[in-house]
């Protein structure tokens, strides 16, 4: 094995996923990252996020972006040798990640509890929608279907409607959670010698970014409302379109913010103390008319103009971009993986290390390293 290093520090750790769709795709994939080998268990017919979509030269994009740098293992664990097989690697993984429905791998023989009593150095991830206990534990959790429940999209989209978040926030959030919370185990077992259990759903996750909303709500007795893409405490925050026809976002923090974007943008000093403008919590209650009348700035400039302007107030903005905007970002760094029908570009990971870019292993084929890995374990 390889010793662990700088640029890969989990070098050296075996991680065991069975694994479909995003969220503990996405915890094992940063596993990989940092040099953590990655046995990816998947049916015969594969993870079936493979089939999502065939956009990436005939893969699918979500299967792309989640899965390099690891080893597909196909197996049946209702097959006696692909059974014992499993039994094999786990006897040697630091880390196994499931997200499977609850209670099924405790029913095939591998429950988490039980494995950590047969090898007590071992990190068991349970990934779920809801948990593994209460009313909803048997409940089918997709991302939407978690967006909807745990009240996401009742604060996103316009006063119209709820709206989906358009990535899978509530996978994205749960797979983040796995992943921090496997660094913890890691470290704690380096002090103690011993693994431990996580559990992470994706109705926790998302139910955490929720706080702001809850707290609100009980603290006003009011549901914040939809206001598409403004903000419920903040005014002016939101976006204006130019006289040719750009979406500029602002964000106005705080008074001091406020005052110069009135003196340098709005060229009306008056607008600082006139009551209504004066505060946030008064423009907040009095939002309509002022952005109303900021808007009727922002039409008769153009986007240079606009930018000019609040350049000199000092004004937080950002534009408006679509896809096609975000592909030819100055700020987006891509990176290419390897996958079976040739390279893709892809997003590079956030993280910035200071000893260089890492090195990123390809996505696996459907049972690419069934074979040798069989040769490896088995017995």
């Amino acid at each position: 094995m390889n010793k662990p290093s700088a640029n890969k520090p989990l070098a050296g750790l075996l991680v065991v996923a069975m694994e479909q769709a995003v969220a503990a795709p996405l915890c094992s994939m940063k596993l990989a990252d940092a040099g953590a080998r990655v046995i990816k268990i998947e049916r015969a017919e594969g993870d079936f996020a493979r089939g999502y979509d065939a956009a990436c030269k005939g893969l699918s994009t979500y299967f792309v972006w989640l899965n390099r740098g690891k080893e597909s293992l196909c197996l049946d664990i209702k097959n006696p040798t692909d059974k014992a097989l499993l039994a094999s690697l786990l006897g040697k993984a630091d880390v196994f990640i499931q997200n499977l429905a609850p209670g099924a791998m405790a029913r095939a023989g591998f429950g988490a509890k039980e494995l950590r009593e047969k090898h007590p150095r071992l990190i068991t991830v349970d990934i779920s929608g809801y948990g593994e206990e209460g009313e909803y534990a048997g409940m089918k959790a997709y991302d939407l279907l978690v967006q909807a429940e745990s009240g996401l999209a009742s604060v996103t989209g316009r006063p119209e409607g709820p709206g989906r978040v358009g990535v899978s926030a509530c996978d994205i959030a749960c797979g983040m959670n796995a992943h921090a919370a496997v660094l913890e185990a890691l470290i704690e077992r380096g002090i103690t010698g011993k693994g431990k259990g996580i559990g992470v759903s994706l109705f926790d996750g998302m139910a955490d970014w929720m706080n702001v909303p809850l707290l609100y709500l009980e603290g006003t007795g009011k549901e914040p409302q939809r206001i598409g893409l403004a903000h419920p405490s903040l005014c002016p925050y939101g976006a204006f379109e130019t006289k040719d026809g750009a979406l500029i976002l602002i964000s106005i923090q705080n008074e001091r913010e406020w005052a110069l974007f009135a003196e340098h943008f709005m060229q009306d000093k008056e607008l600082i103390t006139r009551e209504g403008y004066r505060l946030n919590v008064q423009r907040v209650a009095n939002r309509p008319s002022v952005d109303a009348h900021i808007a009727s700035v922002f039409g008769v400039l153009t986007r240079e103009e606009c930018v000019a302007r609040l350049g000199k107030a000092n004004t937080a903005y950002g534009f408006v971009n679509d896809v096609h905007g975000l592909k030819e970002h100055k700020a987006l760094r891509r990176m290419t993986v390897e996958t079976e029908k040739g390279p893709v570009s892809v997003v590079c990971p956030a993280p910035r290390f200071s000893d260089g870019p890492r090195e990123y292993g390809p996505v696996p084929a459907l049972g690419g390293q069934s074979e040798a890995i069989r040769r490896e374990f088995a017995g």
